[in-house]
Protein backbone atom coordinates (compact mmCIF):
# COMPACT_ATOMS: atom_id res chain seq x y z
CA UNK A 1 0.00 0.00 0.00
CA UNK A 2 1.41 3.05 -0.73
CA UNK A 3 1.65 5.98 2.12
CA UNK A 4 -1.00 8.40 2.97
CA UNK A 5 0.54 11.88 2.10
CA UNK A 6 -0.71 14.33 4.68
CA UNK A 7 -2.34 17.51 4.25
CA UNK A 8 -0.55 21.18 5.38
CA UNK A 9 -1.78 22.24 8.52
CA UNK A 10 -3.97 25.74 8.11
CA UNK A 11 -4.97 27.80 11.07
CA UNK A 12 -8.24 30.07 10.82
CA UNK A 13 -7.93 33.24 12.19
CA UNK A 14 -11.82 34.68 12.33
CA UNK A 15 -13.71 36.52 14.80
CA UNK A 16 -17.33 35.80 13.24
CA UNK A 17 -18.07 32.18 13.91
CA UNK A 18 -20.38 31.41 11.11
CA UNK A 19 -17.54 32.16 8.31
CA UNK A 20 -14.72 30.29 10.48
CA UNK A 21 -17.04 27.26 10.59
CA UNK A 22 -17.25 27.27 7.00
CA UNK A 23 -14.37 27.77 6.50
CA UNK A 24 -13.09 25.00 8.28
CA UNK A 25 -15.22 22.66 6.93
CA UNK A 26 -14.29 23.56 3.26
CA UNK A 27 -10.86 23.27 4.25
CA UNK A 28 -11.12 20.13 5.93
CA UNK A 29 -13.33 18.50 3.17
CA UNK A 30 -10.40 19.15 0.63
CA UNK A 31 -8.05 17.61 2.89
CA UNK A 32 -6.39 20.31 5.07
CA UNK A 33 -5.71 20.07 8.46
CA UNK A 34 -6.63 22.74 10.70
CA UNK A 35 -5.70 22.82 14.10
CA UNK A 36 -7.62 25.49 15.73
CA UNK A 37 -10.27 28.48 14.82
CA UNK A 38 -8.95 31.66 16.75
CA UNK A 39 -10.84 34.87 16.73
CA UNK A 40 -8.36 37.37 18.73
CA UNK A 41 -5.30 38.55 16.98
CA UNK A 42 -2.76 38.12 20.55
CA UNK A 43 -4.19 34.67 20.18
CA UNK A 44 -3.11 33.48 16.92
CA UNK A 45 0.56 34.69 17.52
CA UNK A 46 0.82 32.52 20.80
CA UNK A 47 -1.14 29.43 18.71
CA UNK A 48 1.23 29.87 15.75
CA UNK A 49 4.23 29.59 18.20
CA UNK A 50 2.76 26.69 19.82
CA UNK A 51 1.31 24.60 16.41
CA UNK A 52 3.75 26.07 13.92
CA UNK A 53 0.94 25.89 10.77
CA UNK A 54 1.78 25.92 7.48
CA UNK A 55 -0.33 28.64 6.49
CA UNK A 56 -2.96 30.88 8.45
CA UNK A 57 -5.57 32.37 7.18
CA UNK A 58 -6.16 35.56 9.04
CA UNK A 59 -9.02 38.18 8.74
CA UNK A 60 -7.82 41.75 8.80
CA UNK A 61 -10.51 43.15 11.15
CA UNK A 62 -10.18 41.29 14.02
CA UNK A 63 -11.94 42.56 17.69
CA UNK A 64 -9.36 42.86 20.87
CA UNK A 65 -6.18 44.84 20.96
CA UNK A 66 -4.40 43.59 17.63
CA UNK A 67 -6.21 43.78 14.56
CA UNK A 68 -5.21 41.01 11.93
CA UNK A 69 -2.92 43.20 10.13
CA UNK A 70 -0.66 44.05 13.11
CA UNK A 71 -0.94 40.11 13.94
CA UNK A 72 0.25 38.96 10.60
CA UNK A 73 3.15 41.42 10.73
CA UNK A 74 4.34 39.33 14.16
CA UNK A 75 3.50 35.92 12.65
CA UNK A 76 5.71 36.58 9.66
CA UNK A 77 8.79 38.11 11.12
CA UNK A 78 8.60 35.64 14.12
CA UNK A 79 8.21 33.01 12.63
CA UNK A 80 8.24 32.66 8.93
CA UNK A 81 4.92 31.79 8.29
CA UNK A 82 3.09 32.11 5.27
CA UNK A 83 -0.22 34.50 5.98
CA UNK A 84 -3.24 34.82 3.41
CA UNK A 85 -6.01 38.07 4.54
CA UNK A 86 -9.63 37.52 4.64
CA UNK A 87 -11.35 40.92 4.14
CA UNK A 88 -14.33 42.20 3.52
CA UNK A 89 -12.60 45.55 3.34
CA UNK A 90 -11.29 46.54 -0.89
CA UNK A 91 -10.67 50.52 0.71
CA UNK A 92 -7.25 51.60 -0.66
CA UNK A 93 -5.75 52.70 3.10
CA UNK A 94 -6.93 49.57 4.15
CA UNK A 95 -4.99 47.33 1.23
CA UNK A 96 -2.26 49.76 1.74
CA UNK A 97 -1.33 48.72 5.65
CA UNK A 98 -1.85 45.08 4.87
CA UNK A 99 0.40 44.87 1.53
CA UNK A 100 3.48 46.29 3.86
CA UNK A 101 3.43 42.91 5.80
CA UNK A 102 3.89 41.08 2.62
CA UNK A 103 1.04 38.34 2.57
CA UNK A 104 1.01 35.51 0.68
CA UNK A 105 -2.60 36.43 -0.81
CA UNK A 106 -5.79 38.27 -0.38
CA UNK A 107 -9.57 36.53 -0.35
CA UNK A 108 -12.02 39.32 -0.38
CA UNK A 109 -15.44 38.01 1.30
CA UNK A 110 -17.83 36.50 -0.17
CA UNK A 111 -15.77 34.17 -1.64
CA UNK A 112 -15.94 30.84 -3.66
CA UNK A 113 -14.96 27.74 -1.61
CA UNK A 114 -12.63 27.16 -5.06
CA UNK A 115 -11.24 30.68 -4.85
CA UNK A 116 -10.37 30.02 -1.02
CA UNK A 117 -8.51 26.83 -2.03
CA UNK A 118 -6.94 28.20 -5.46
CA UNK A 119 -5.69 31.28 -3.16
CA UNK A 120 -3.79 28.60 -0.39
CA UNK A 121 -2.42 26.16 -2.74
CA UNK A 122 -0.87 28.93 -4.47
CA UNK A 123 0.37 31.20 -1.50
CA UNK A 124 1.86 27.39 0.08
CA UNK A 125 3.92 26.54 -3.16
CA UNK A 126 4.86 30.57 -3.42
CA UNK A 127 6.59 30.02 -0.03
CA UNK A 128 7.69 26.52 -0.57
CA UNK A 129 9.82 28.56 -3.46
CA UNK A 130 11.25 31.10 -1.32
CA UNK A 131 12.41 28.83 1.18
CA UNK A 132 14.74 26.72 -1.03
CA UNK A 133 15.33 30.19 -2.42
CA UNK A 134 16.72 30.99 0.53
CA UNK A 135 18.17 27.96 1.30
CA UNK A 136 20.11 28.31 -1.99
CA UNK A 137 21.41 31.84 -1.19
CA UNK A 138 22.02 30.70 2.26
CA UNK A 139 24.05 27.55 0.91
CA UNK A 140 26.00 30.16 -1.41
CA UNK A 141 26.98 32.71 1.19
CA UNK A 142 28.17 29.99 3.00
CA UNK A 143 30.10 29.17 0.24
CA UNK A 144 31.41 32.60 -0.33
CA UNK A 145 32.80 32.65 3.32
CA UNK A 146 34.71 29.38 2.67
CA UNK A 147 36.18 30.90 -0.48
CA UNK A 148 37.24 34.04 1.28
CA UNK A 149 38.46 31.89 4.42
CA UNK A 150 41.07 30.33 1.95
CA UNK A 151 41.51 33.45 0.21
CA UNK A 152 42.77 34.85 3.90
CA UNK A 153 44.49 31.26 4.67
CA UNK A 154 46.54 31.08 1.80
CA UNK A 155 47.42 34.78 1.30
CA UNK A 156 48.91 34.41 5.33
CA UNK A 157 49.90 30.83 5.29
CA UNK A 158 51.91 31.01 1.73
CA UNK A 159 53.60 34.37 2.07
CA UNK A 160 56.00 33.50 5.45
CA UNK A 161 57.52 30.33 3.45
CA UNK A 162 57.58 31.79 0.22
CA UNK A 163 59.20 35.39 1.88
CA UNK A 164 61.56 33.02 3.92
CA UNK A 165 62.51 30.95 0.01
CA UNK A 166 62.78 34.14 -1.56
CA UNK A 167 65.25 36.05 1.11
CA UNK A 168 67.40 33.08 1.46
CA UNK A 169 67.95 32.31 -2.31
CA UNK A 170 68.60 36.31 -2.87
CA UNK A 171 71.48 36.14 -0.07
CA UNK A 172 72.81 32.88 -1.43
CA UNK A 173 72.82 34.30 -4.87
CA UNK A 174 74.25 37.55 -3.81
CA UNK A 175 76.38 37.02 -1.23
CA UNK A 176 77.90 33.38 -1.82
CA UNK A 177 81.29 34.09 -2.11
CA UNK A 178 81.20 36.33 1.62
CA UNK A 179 78.70 33.91 3.18
CA UNK A 180 80.24 30.81 5.34
CA UNK A 181 80.24 26.94 4.75
CA UNK A 182 78.03 27.02 7.96
CA UNK A 183 76.04 30.14 7.43
CA UNK A 184 74.96 28.32 3.90
CA UNK A 185 73.55 25.41 5.03
CA UNK A 186 71.86 27.53 7.57
CA UNK A 187 70.04 29.30 4.78
CA UNK A 188 69.50 25.78 2.77
CA UNK A 189 67.66 24.54 5.75
CA UNK A 190 65.92 27.63 5.64
CA UNK A 191 64.72 27.05 1.92
CA UNK A 192 64.10 22.87 2.88
CA UNK A 193 61.72 23.75 5.50
CA UNK A 194 59.95 26.70 3.67
CA UNK A 195 59.09 24.25 1.02
CA UNK A 196 58.21 21.07 3.54
CA UNK A 197 55.89 23.36 4.33
CA UNK A 198 54.10 24.28 1.38
CA UNK A 199 54.12 20.67 0.06
CA UNK A 200 52.15 19.47 3.53
CA UNK A 201 50.11 22.76 3.18
CA UNK A 202 48.85 22.10 -0.52
CA UNK A 203 48.53 18.45 0.62
CA UNK A 204 45.92 19.44 3.23
CA UNK A 205 44.34 21.67 0.45
CA UNK A 206 43.77 18.99 -1.71
CA UNK A 207 42.38 16.74 1.31
CA UNK A 208 39.66 19.23 1.60
CA UNK A 209 39.32 21.00 -1.70
CA UNK A 210 38.89 17.44 -3.90
CA UNK A 211 37.37 15.57 -1.30
CA UNK A 212 40.18 13.05 -1.77
CA UNK A 213 39.04 11.28 1.54
CA UNK A 214 37.11 8.74 0.26
CA UNK A 215 36.32 4.46 0.56
CA UNK A 216 39.03 3.42 -1.99
CA UNK A 217 41.82 5.39 0.96
CA UNK A 218 40.66 3.20 3.38
CA UNK A 219 43.05 0.30 3.93
CA UNK A 220 42.99 -1.27 6.82
CA UNK A 221 45.28 -4.04 8.05
CA UNK A 222 46.44 -6.27 10.98
CA UNK A 223 48.34 -3.58 13.74
CA UNK A 224 50.00 -3.66 16.98
CA UNK A 225 48.64 -0.77 18.05
CA UNK A 226 50.73 -0.29 21.50
CA UNK A 227 53.92 -0.62 19.37
CA UNK A 228 52.60 2.01 16.87
CA UNK A 229 51.37 4.84 19.80
CA UNK A 230 54.95 3.53 21.76
CA UNK A 231 56.88 4.90 18.17
CA UNK A 232 54.47 7.75 17.02
CA UNK A 233 54.96 9.57 20.65
CA UNK A 234 59.01 8.49 20.52
CA UNK A 235 58.65 10.55 17.21
CA UNK A 236 56.42 13.12 18.16
CA UNK A 237 59.62 13.61 21.29
CA UNK A 238 61.72 14.56 18.96
CA UNK A 239 59.70 17.91 17.39
CA UNK A 240 58.37 18.10 20.98
CA UNK A 241 60.07 21.59 23.30
CA UNK A 242 61.79 20.76 26.67
CA UNK A 243 58.74 22.85 28.19
CA UNK A 244 56.45 20.03 26.74
CA UNK A 245 56.06 16.01 28.80
CA UNK A 246 54.49 13.48 26.60
CA UNK A 247 53.75 10.83 28.69
CA UNK A 248 51.51 7.68 26.68
CA UNK A 249 49.72 5.33 29.12
CA UNK A 250 47.99 2.11 27.46
CA UNK A 251 45.54 0.05 29.26
CA UNK A 252 44.19 -3.41 27.71
CA UNK A 253 46.19 -3.36 24.58
CA UNK A 254 48.19 -6.45 24.63
CA UNK A 255 48.39 -9.01 22.00
CA UNK A 256 45.33 -11.71 22.35
CA UNK A 257 45.99 -15.17 21.89
CA UNK A 258 43.96 -17.59 19.66
CA UNK A 259 42.67 -20.74 20.93
CA UNK A 260 43.94 -22.52 17.91
CA UNK A 261 47.23 -23.68 19.39
CA UNK A 262 48.84 -25.90 17.00
CA UNK A 263 52.02 -28.06 17.16
CA UNK A 264 54.95 -27.90 13.71
CA UNK A 265 56.49 -30.82 12.51
CA UNK A 266 59.45 -30.35 14.94
CA UNK A 267 57.29 -30.54 17.88
CA UNK A 268 57.04 -26.87 18.53
CA UNK A 269 54.18 -25.42 20.17
CA UNK A 270 52.64 -22.13 17.53
CA UNK A 271 50.12 -19.51 18.56
CA UNK A 272 48.51 -17.53 16.59
CA UNK A 273 48.29 -13.97 17.34
CA UNK A 274 45.12 -11.76 16.30
CA UNK A 275 45.60 -7.72 15.80
CA UNK A 276 43.21 -5.27 15.58
CA UNK A 277 42.72 -4.27 12.13
CA UNK A 278 42.87 -0.35 11.44
CA UNK A 279 44.34 1.40 8.74
CA UNK A 280 47.95 3.11 9.52
CA UNK A 281 48.08 5.72 7.51
CA UNK A 282 44.77 7.10 8.46
CA UNK A 283 45.27 6.91 12.55
CA UNK A 284 48.86 8.28 12.23
CA UNK A 285 47.37 11.41 10.55
CA UNK A 286 44.65 11.50 13.36
CA UNK A 287 47.18 11.14 15.93
CA UNK A 288 49.88 13.11 14.85
CA UNK A 289 47.80 15.68 14.19
CA UNK A 290 46.23 15.88 17.79
CA UNK A 291 49.61 15.03 19.27
CA UNK A 292 51.18 18.60 16.95
CA UNK A 293 48.14 20.48 18.14
CA UNK A 294 48.19 19.52 21.95
CA UNK A 295 52.03 20.68 21.82
CA UNK A 296 51.15 24.11 19.24
CA UNK A 297 48.60 25.20 21.04
CA UNK A 298 50.44 24.72 24.59
CA UNK A 299 52.97 27.61 24.43
CA UNK A 300 53.98 27.73 27.96
CA UNK A 301 54.35 23.86 27.68
CA UNK A 302 53.63 21.54 30.60
CA UNK A 303 51.92 17.84 30.19
CA UNK A 304 50.61 16.38 27.13
CA UNK A 305 48.48 13.10 28.38
CA UNK A 306 48.27 10.14 25.46
CA UNK A 307 46.10 7.23 26.34
CA UNK A 308 45.16 4.34 24.59
CA UNK A 309 42.36 2.10 25.94
CA UNK A 310 41.80 -0.94 24.33
CA UNK A 311 38.34 -2.68 24.45
CA UNK A 312 36.80 -5.95 22.78
CA UNK A 313 35.54 -4.21 19.89
CA UNK A 314 36.72 -0.45 20.02
CA UNK A 315 39.99 1.73 20.72
CA UNK A 316 40.11 4.79 22.36
CA UNK A 317 42.48 7.41 22.10
CA UNK A 318 42.54 10.28 24.58
CA UNK A 319 44.90 13.49 24.27
CA UNK A 320 44.76 16.00 26.89
CA UNK A 321 47.00 19.23 27.21
CA UNK A 322 47.19 22.04 29.60
CA UNK A 323 47.01 24.80 26.87
CA UNK A 324 45.27 27.78 26.03
CA UNK A 325 41.49 26.25 25.44
CA UNK A 326 39.16 26.97 22.88
CA UNK A 327 36.47 29.61 23.71
CA UNK A 328 33.09 27.98 23.95
CA UNK A 329 31.27 29.80 21.96
CA UNK A 330 33.84 28.65 18.98
CA UNK A 331 34.12 25.16 19.78
CA UNK A 332 31.46 23.68 17.72
CA UNK A 333 32.59 25.25 13.95
CA UNK A 334 36.43 24.09 15.13
CA UNK A 335 35.69 20.60 12.61
CA UNK A 336 34.80 23.57 9.90
CA UNK A 337 37.29 24.17 7.04
CA UNK A 338 39.43 27.11 7.66
CA UNK A 339 37.85 27.90 11.35
CA UNK A 340 40.93 28.78 14.07
CA UNK A 341 39.58 29.73 17.37
CA UNK A 342 39.94 33.50 18.05
CA UNK A 343 42.35 32.88 21.01
CA UNK A 344 45.37 31.64 18.98
CA UNK A 345 47.28 34.85 18.64
CA UNK A 346 50.30 34.15 16.08
CA UNK A 347 50.46 30.79 16.92
CA UNK A 348 50.79 29.31 12.75
CA UNK A 349 47.95 27.07 11.05
CA UNK A 350 45.55 26.78 8.87
CA UNK A 351 42.01 25.95 10.31
CA UNK A 352 42.39 22.75 8.18
CA UNK A 353 43.54 19.99 10.13
CA UNK A 354 40.95 19.47 12.45
CA UNK A 355 38.43 19.18 9.64
CA UNK A 356 40.96 16.34 7.60
CA UNK A 357 41.09 14.62 10.94
CA UNK A 358 37.37 14.54 11.41
CA UNK A 359 37.10 13.37 8.04
CA UNK A 360 39.31 10.38 8.49
CA UNK A 361 37.93 9.48 11.72
CA UNK A 362 34.93 9.02 10.06
CA UNK A 363 35.81 7.18 7.00
CA UNK A 364 37.30 4.59 9.40
CA UNK A 365 33.69 4.47 11.03
CA UNK A 366 34.35 6.44 14.26
CA UNK A 367 33.74 8.97 15.79
CA UNK A 368 35.76 12.08 17.81
CA UNK A 369 34.27 14.49 20.49
CA UNK A 370 36.04 17.16 21.89
CA UNK A 371 36.28 19.19 26.17
CA UNK A 372 37.93 22.15 26.13
CA UNK A 373 38.16 25.47 28.35
CA UNK A 374 39.53 28.70 27.94
CA UNK A 375 42.89 28.56 29.80
CA UNK A 376 43.02 25.34 31.21
CA UNK A 377 43.34 23.23 27.99
CA UNK A 378 41.53 20.39 25.64
CA UNK A 379 40.95 16.76 25.67
CA UNK A 380 40.43 15.21 22.25
CA UNK A 381 38.73 11.74 22.72
CA UNK A 382 38.75 9.79 19.21
CA UNK A 383 36.52 6.14 19.07
CA UNK A 384 37.96 3.92 16.42
CA UNK A 385 35.91 0.18 15.96
CA UNK A 386 38.61 -2.45 15.66
CA UNK A 387 36.89 -4.88 12.84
Amino acid sequence: MGSIQMKEQILVVEDERIIACDIKDCLENSGYIVPGVIAYGEQAIVMVGELQPDLVLMDMMLKGDINGIQAAETIINSFNIPVVFLTAYSDASTLKKAKATQPFGYILKPFEESQLITTIEIALRKHQQEIVMQNALQKEKEMREVKSRFVSMVSHEFRNPLSTILNSTELLASHNQQLTENKRNEYIVHIQNAVKHLDQLLNDVLLVGKAEVNQNQFNPAPLDLAKFCEDLVAQIKLTATDKHKVILKIQGCSIQIEENNKITNSGKLTTNTKLPCLDEKILRHILTNLLSNAIKYSPQGGEVRFDLFCLQEEAIFRIQDQGIGIPEIEQENLFTSFHRAGNVGKIPGHGLGLSIVKEYVELHGGEISLISKEGVGTTVIVTLPLQ
